[in-house]
């Protein structure tokens, strides 16, 4: 499935400048190690795939060790560096905004640092966005608030314009905040720059709401997201309870993964049917998604529903696809579409209900950062810049078995992470809600 090579964080050049960290190299006194070139975290932990490694003689896939070292590529004091931030909105976006801008200046000693407004359109000549200098004195509070201070853009720019830009604000390094599509644009301007052999660093840090990056165990904004939507469907669960087959419908982000769906219901322990996008469902039927909500009121009396916004796509077949700006499939509105089956399925049977229909979205998306989130957002940063800093591009800084690493863009945008039917995950997730395995006939 993979290579070792792919695993390989390219890198701009030899590391002869001694880090302005001072760190230490030896054991014992009391001091943080540089992390050597050669320390690697392994990608399967399992014994079984270690040993199937020794008896074939091969080398484990692993991933390069984030941190700072002792030599590194860029002078600070003559590099300057670039931040942008695109797609949607996230917590902790400023909060990664705040730690780079901090662990440059504060510890590296890097005093040009510029912000790139409304993402990568920010780059382009034609859309006059300003440029700000970011500081500490102007960073100090912002992780204090919900969404980013440089504004933010969907849809893919010019690739040459960028690096147009880039060479013209003589950048050094570029720190690109964004998900699976500013990934890819990102190593699009790396290619770029390798193919005009410039020395330029470009670097990305994971930021989706979905927690959907391939080989990324979680990326920030994930655990404030499912930590407010559990709120939420507590709230629900109250309403839907006040009622006489009281039903309550939230519907919750995640597209093609239903990673906040999955978290939330086994946080608040109240959701009685979780959809998600990986698990298809039927809704008519003996077995089907209806009926077992009808059973559920017979029983109960009342029932609290949470889906993810991409769940039951394979409802709408039939309709025309839509795209939006980045080249997303726009999904069809399956919260309202259960909200609209659920009462007519009810009404036919004549059976009293009231369903109350919930999509707290974009309060969710433009939230502050919870405490272990800013914790994560500026662990990541810090993380990012020792990496640049000792020449490394074309990366997303990553975390994996507790650990952060470097993991290559092409990899972290060869798949993309989802729950799996038949995983530990999901199989929670039904023991939780007492929900069948299946929705199918």
């Amino acid at each position: 499935m993979y290579t070792i090579e792919e695993f390989m964080v390219p890198r701009l050049g030899k590391c002869s400048i001694p880090s302005p960290l001072n760190l230490s190299k030896e054991a014992g006194d009391g001091i943080f190690n540089y992390v050597e070139d050669d320390e690697r975290i392994i990608m399967d932990p399992n014994i079984l795939y270690y040993q199937e490694c020794l008896k074939k003689g091969t080398v484990p896939i692993s991933f390069e060790k984030a941190g700072p070292k002792e030599k590194i590529y860029f002078d600070p004091s003559k590099t300057k560096v670039a931040i942008v931030t695109c797609g949607g909105l996230c917590p902790g976006l400023n909060n990664v905004i705040r730690g780079l801008v901090m662990q440059l200046n504060r510890n590296y000693g890097v005093k040009r640092i510029i912000g790139i407004k409304y993402g990568y359109e920010g780059f382009i000549p034609s859309y006059k966005h300003e440029i700000i200098d970011l500081t500490p004195d102007l960073v100090e509070n912002i992780h204090m608030h919900g969404g980013t201070i440089l504004g933010t853009s969907r849809g893919p720019q010019s690739i040459p314009e960028i690096v147009d830009s880039l060479e013209r604000l003589n950048v050094n390094i570029l720190f690109t905040i964004g998900g699976d599509g500013t990934l890819r644009g990102a190593y699009a301007i790396t290619e770029e720059v390798n193919r005009r052999k410039l020395k330029i660093a470009v670097a990305g840090v994971p930021k989706t709401i979905d927690n959907d990056i391939n080989l990324i165990e979680k990326s920030f904004g994930f655990e404030t997201a499912f930590t407010i939507a559990t709120e939420i469907l507590r709230g629900a669960h109250n309403e839907a309870k006040g009622a006489f087959n009281g039903i309550a419908l939230v519907k919750l982000m995640g597209r093609e993964s239903g990673f906040i769906t999955a978290n939330a219901t086994l946080a608040v322990q109240e959701v009685n049917i979780a959809l998600i996008p990986e698990v298809k469902f039927d809704m008519n039927g003996p077995t089907g998604f209806l009926e077992v909500l009808r059973k559920r009121l017979e029983r109960k009396h009342h029932a609290l529903i949470a889906v993810a916004e991409g769940a039951g796509q394979h409802l709408f077949n039939n309709e025309p696809v839509e795209k939006d700006a980045s080249g997303n499939i726009k999904f069809k509105d399956i919260g309202l579409y259960l909200k609209d089956s659920i009462k007519d399925f009810l009404k036919s049977r004549k059976i009293p209900h009231s369903i109350k229909y919930i999509d707290p979205s974009y309060i969710i998306r433009s939230s502050q950062a919870i405490a272990d989130d800013s914790l994560f957002c500026n662990l990541l940063a810090q993380n990012a810049v020792h990496a640049t800093m000792a020449g490394r591009t074309g990366f997303v800084v990553s975390y994996w078995n507790s650990r952060f690493t470097l993991l290559p863009i092409p990899v972290a945008v060869k798949d993309r992470k989802r729950i799996l039917e038949e995983g530990e995950l999901w199989s929670n997730v039904i023991e939780t809600t007492g929900q069948p395995n299946k929705f199918n006939n």
